[in-house]
């Protein structure tokens, strides 16, 4: 397939090479911080990309300097469709990976290696089992535990993504970084961030200092700060001794915004240049119309706001008025 030069540029010269697509709004858990407690509403089935959609627009943005995929829910592994997709899109000239909660795992093994899938998310929010049954309002822990246990078997690259919330599971930090000590994965600590239907209240949340305050009072000068990338989310370290390493991903009080790579395709065709942005791009409706979609990505990217959707400063972000228009967590694709 021919590529050419990256044309995904916005106007403060951040060049966008990594696409998450949507797959699904559905999801087999109920996640409080990610799905209002009633759920979504979800469209009739012709409001979302079939595959020949889908793969179709994929390509489209390959072709416009996109190098890597990663495939986001919902839940992605529900969708009847998803190994066929996983499979085709294997076939690009991109690195694919896929975010997920674990839960159909064992049953996507193989079409993962075939599809060259080497990293794989998995949302791990607790490893007390009660707590978990209380987050997700289902009772999954111990199949998900049995599935991280297998991609470590399979020497797949496994990172964990723990939300943070004060009085939930904050106080597992440190069991979370002990995970780390005898298995080879990459835990990270994300901020509690504002989404529609999850009450969002910062004082619910945990910040970067907060956690750094508390690793530094129990391993002190046993932390190694490891070296991050160009366009890495999150600030990683390790133990020293521990096999496994850890990370922060600060949205709401350290935004990674100034070297953002990332743009997001919810599963009804619509671009979110930002997680937090409440402004999207219907190329789904374009595409069906016939019509050329390249001119509508490459502006959707050029219009790129400088942080967080346009939410400046903290003051901005604490503003309920702006941080509430966005889509609940689980129609965007984390």
């Amino acid at each position: 397939m021919e590529t050419t030069a990256n044309l995904l540029s916005d106007k403060f010269g951040r060049v966008h090479d990594y696409l998450r697509i949507s797959l699904t709004e559905r999801c087999n858990l109920r996640c409080f911080y990610c799905m209002p407690e009633d759920g979504i509403v979800l469209k009739e089935n012709e409001a979302y990309m079939n595959k020949a959609e889908l793969l179709s627009i994929a390509k489209t943005f390959v072709s416009l300097g996109i190098k890597k995929i990663r495939l986001t829910g919902g839940e992605p592994l529900v969708r009847k469709d998803a190994a066929e997709i996983i499979t085709e899109l294997g076939k690009l000239p991109i690195e694919l990976a896929i975010t997920t909660n674990g839960i159909l795992l064992d049953k996507f093994i193989t079409v993962f290696k075939n599809a060259n899938i080497s990293s794989i998310n998995v949302s791990l929010d607790t490893l007390n089992e009660a707590k978990f049954n209380k987050i997700t309002r289902r009772d999954y822990f111990t199949k998900v535990m049995s599935n991280i246990d297998l991609l470590i078997k399979n020497g797949f690259n496994i990172k964990l993504n723990a939300v943070l919330i004060k009085d939930v599971n904050d106080n597992e930090l440190i069991d979370f970084i002990e995970f780390t000590r005898d298995r080879k994965i990459h835990y990270r600590f994300i901020e509690f961030m504002p989404f529609n239907g999850n009450k969002w209240d910062w004082s619910k949340g945990v910040s970067f200092e907060e956690i750094m305050s508390t690793v530094k009072n129990v391993f002190g000068n046993k932390i190694i700060k490891l070296t991050d990338k160009k366009n890495d989310t999150s600030k990683s370290y390790k133990i020293d001794g521990f096999e496994g390493t850890f990370a922060i991903i600060s949205s709401i009080t350290n935004p990674f915004c100034d070297s953002c790579n990332r743009i997001r395709l919810t599963a009804d065709g619509r671009i979110k240049n930002c997680l937090f942005s409440d402004s999207e791009t219907n190329i789904l409706s374009a595409y069906r119309a016939g019509e050329n979609i390249t001119p509508l990505i490459i502006d959707t990217v050029l219009n790129k706001k400088l942080r967080r959707g346009g939410m400046d400063s903290m003051e901005d972000i604490l503003n309920i008025e702006k941080n509430s228009k966005n889509r609940a967590m689980v129609s965007i694709g984390g």
